[in-house]
């Protein structure tokens, strides 16, 4: 029963996410040179410390390779999925909250790094230029939110459905005003300033990104429903999880 309705909310997203080719998250060579070296300069810190405790934990929790490769696909699937929302960017879930609640924001900051630049690689999703940008709103803004607020009101660990909900949701939306504050500071309006520029670009999002983080809010609940099922069918070997 589960597993038929995760078929029907992938095929719904499907359908209300069409790919097409020039969505982006935010696009090759479309920052200034001094925006996208401050934005990969702020990401490398939370990269190298990411990079510590993964390694760390996969020394003690080696079994749990397998959830990070699921992880790690449920990431690239659902932020490959894009509606172009203004030029040069686009909207798309982001898929780091699951990630997050179960392995910490600073694993999902490795795991989201490496999507994003097999997506920029092999998907032209993204760029190079961008991928410090790109890293700091969705891999580590993002699984931040995500993990804060799922530890602040997951209260009842039997039933943590509204916590993760909010989680993965709130985590989406949160990518989207660092987004839209990264491209107002890039691109001030020449009346308004930057703050102007910002928020015309979080009303832009906003139209599409809102449903789209309420439907990825449904699926993490699910996808983590079904985690914990196998776990405790010991189809999953899984020492923890948060």
């Amino acid at each position: 029963m589960k597993k038929g309705l995760l078929s029907v909310c992938m095929l719904f997203v499907l359908l209300f996410t069409p790919n097409i080719a020039h969505g982006m998250h935010i696009m090759e060579g479309f920052l200034p040179l001094n925006w996208a070296l401050i934005w990969g300069v702020l990401s490398l810190p939370f990269l190298i410390v990411g990079f510590r405790r993964l390694a760390s934990r996969l020394k003690t929790q080696g079994d749990e390779k397998m959830l990070l490769g699921l992880v790690g696909g449920f990431v690239f699937v659902l932020s490959a999925l894009k509606i172009p929302s203004v030029t040069g960017s686009c909207s798309h879930p982001t898929g780091v909250g699951l990630g997050a609640i179960l392995f910490g924001p600073t694993t999902m900051t490795v795991i989201g790094t490496i999507v994003l630049l097999f997506q920029a690689l092999l998907l032209a999703h993204g760029g190079l230029t961008t991928l410090g940008a790109n890293v700091f709103s969705m891999a580590i803004v993002g699984p931040l939110v995500s993990y804060g607020i799922y530890k602040l009101l997951k209260g009842n660990k039997e039933n943590p459905k509204l916590a993760i909900f909010l989680g993965a949701s709130l985590g989406n939306l949160i990518t989207y005003v660092i987004t839209s504050i990264q491209l107002g500071l890039a691109f001030p309006d020449a009346v308004g300033g930057v703050a102007s520029s910002v928020m015309k670009f979080m009303s832009v999002f906003a139209l599409t990104q809102v449903p789209l983080a309420i439907i990825e809010g449904i699926i993490t609940v699910i996808v983590f429903s079904l985690i914990l099922e196998y776990k405790k069918e010991g189809v999953l070997e899984i020492e923890s999880i948060i």
